[in-house]
């Protein structure tokens, strides 16, 4: 193989496109796709992929420090794409320390194992640090967005766990020369992506009847982007943006969340053959997360100049084919929500 590319967090949901779309169009590259599998990795995710030549599953911790040496020696890793971490904010709100060592310790391991196996000879290497928005905290509804340039002002035990390796990427980049880059990205919509988020599980509580709650009066803004276009944008971004350098990458596509919602109970409702309105009891508004950032919205035009990157989808056609795939896919979501799909492990790889 050419090089060897590891993208970590690659049975969860972005991470599953990043390595489809990079085992596909880089055969000669030898990806090494390495998760943990918590509840949120499901190897399903990468069944079409699994059997390619290119392509190699590992199932390691990233905060095990030797672990993550190892894989760096066997492997000969020459760049990094790096997805794993803990990133729903209610779960970050009952178990921050999970957060912590996940997000931090874990991207500290891999910045260590990296420096250490790439030590005087960084050329050709990149260590691509995969972060979110929720990193600059809150916009008010005045029309102005987050930039590169944005002070960061995190509001949540998730939103401080990713600054906070944020930072320690920059500091490995300046201290130790590693050749580092990173993105921050608005929210991500698309196929397999866990039912605890809002679009899945909404869209799997129309399919079934179930309450559709939504906090305090539904009024939060936030900026959506097709999975499949951040995939595109991470690929440009490692292979062609600026070492040193960040890039947000959004859809310049806000919807209050209200809104939303009602764009997929009128898409859910049409593709199952309701009649129109059907599902709008469903609805219901619970009390508001604590510290619910009120409006999150990217310029990527720092990405659109630099590389050439535009979103493909407009959002309409992006919903209808999000949720065509998860009305067509039910087995999926029931596997997930039963937790089925942790056995899938065992039957693609066997134990290891």
């Amino acid at each position: 193989m050419k090089r060897t590319i590891l993208i970590t967090g690659g049975a969860g949901f972005i991470g599953s496109h990043v390595v489809r779309l990079f085992v596909g169009k880089y055969p000669d590259c030898r990806i090494v796709c390495l998760d943990k599998l918590t509840y949120a990795g499901n190897p399903a995710n990468l069944a079409d992929v699994a059997q390619a030549p290119n392509f190699v599953f590992v199932k390691a911790d990233i905060c095990d420090l030797e672990r993550m040496r190892a894989v760096f020696r066997e492997y000969d890793v020459e760049g990094v794409i790096h997805l794993a971490a803990e990133s729903h904010v209610d779960r970050s709100i009952r178990d921050p320390f999970t957060f912590a060592r996940t997000n931090v310790l874990g991207t500290l391991s891999l910045l260590q194992a990296a420096s250490e196996h790439w030590a005087g000879k960084t050329e050709g290497k990149r260590f691509h640090h995969i972060s979110t928005d929720e990193v600059y905290g809150a916009l008010q509804a005045d029309g102005t967005f987050f930039t590169e340039a944005t002070r960061y002002d995190p509001h949540s035990p998730y939103s401080a766990s990713k600054a906070s390796s944020d930072h320690f990427v920059r500091a490995f980049h300046d201290t130790y020369g590693l050749p580092t880059v990173v993105s921050n990205c608005s929210n991500n919509y698309g196929p397999y992506q866990f039912p605890e988020k809002l679009i899945p599980l909404f869209i799997n509580n129309i399919r079934l009847g179930r309450p559709l709650p939504v906090y305090g009066r539904g009024e939060n803004v936030r900026d959506w982007l097709y999975v499949e276009d951040h995939a595109r944008a991470i690929d440009a971004i490692f292979h062609r943006g600026r070492i040193g350098e960040t890039y947000n990458i959004g859809g310049c596509n806000e919807w209050r969340n209200i809104d939303l919602v009602r764009v997929l109970v009128r898409t859910a409702d049409r593709l199952l053959g309701n009649p129109e309105g059907h599902s709008e009891h469903l609805i219901t508004f619970v009390a508001d997360r604590a510290g619910h950032d009120l409006r999150y919205a990217i310029d990527a035009r720092k990405l659109r100049e630099e590389l050439g990157w535009e979103p493909s989808l407009q959002f309409e056609e992006g919903i209808e084919k999000t949720v065509r795939w998860y009305l067509d896919n039910r087995k999926w979501t029931d596997d997930v929500t039963s937790g089925e799909y942790a056995n899938y492990y065992e039957q693609m790889y066997g134990r290891r």
